[in-house]
């Protein structure tokens, strides 16, 4: 798999490139010719491993550790993987955390970590590749992985909705001003997909049945991946300030009742 026109000398960051979407869209961009900078909080050796996938594809890898909860200094990774990697022309705002807790109990630490991570460290990673973009004058593309909850709620998920919420626009924003630089900034916003964050690692999508969602299933990360390489690619010029929702229909229907149905009964009138 490639994009339609070659990227061979670019060089992308992608945050939580250790497994899932970041993953797979690493070896989607090194299909497509692009070095990638693999960052990781916690699996290193699943860091690594993406790196041989992406070193298979004939492109250079450079693996960082990343933890976006010891703000503001976590956002020099970005410089030091633009310095090992001697430029950087795509940012992917990937890595992300969560909570399922009811409103009433969230502790004001679980709010700011996930904040933190989701939100305000997207922000600091993009200040920082920005600025090289900016400095390298020929352009560059940031895409922000949001969530289906950057448009709808869903309950339990108070912090993890206001920060993909806030990530939303803040890509809407970050599009205006940064236009003038031909930096192009776009939101892509997966529904559930079939990854360790929704705890089917090793599960086949097709397999599984998801009655709430239209196209009756989960997501596969390269489905994700391959709309996060349209977007970072040329193909994408005139493309920002947009919001991609990868999610099997699954806002047609409420992301709250998308993935609570359990039966096919709404199909029919």
């Amino acid at each position: 798999m490639s994009l339609s026109t070659p990227v061979n000398g670019k060089v992308a960051v992608i945050t939580g490139a250790d497994s899932g979407i970041g993953r797979a869209t690493a070896v989607r961009l090194a299909a497509a010719g692009m070095d990638v900078g693999i960052t990781y909080n916690s699996d290193r050796e699943g860091a690594e491993e993406t790196a041989e996938e992406v070193r298979s594809h004939g492109c250079r890898a450079e693996v960082a550790h990343l933890d976006l909860t010891a703000l503001p200094g976590a956002a020099d990774t970005v410089d030091a993987l633009w310095e090992r990697l001697g430029r950087v022309d795509v940012l992917v705002n990937n890595a992300g955390t969560g909570t399922m807790t009811p409103f009433l109990d969230l502790e004001p630490e679980t709010v700011r970590e996930v904040l933190d991570v989701d939100l305000l460290g997207p922000f600091l990673c993009s200040q920082k590749a920005a600025r090289h973009m900016i400095r390298q004058g020929d352009g560059g593309r940031i895409v922000n992985v949001t969530s289906v909850h950057e448009h709808q709620p869903r309950v339990g998920a108070a912090p993890y909705c206001a920060a993909k919420g806030g990530l939303g626009l803040l890509t809407q924003v970050m599009a205006l001003e940064l236009a003038e630089h031909g930096i192009t900034v776009n939101a892509v916003a997966p529904g559930e997909i079939a990854t360790p964050m929704t705890g089917q690692e090793d599960t086949d999508p097709r397999t599984e049945s998801r009655p709430g969602i239209p196209l009756g299933r989960p997501g596969d990360a390269r489905e994700v991946a391959a709309v996060i390489a349209f977007l970072a690619g040329p193909d994408a010029s005139y493309v920002t300030g947009a919001s991609w929702s990868v999610d099997g229909g699954m806002l047609r229907m409420g992301p709250q009742a998308g993935s609570h149905l359990t039966s096919h009964d709404w199909r029919r009138p």
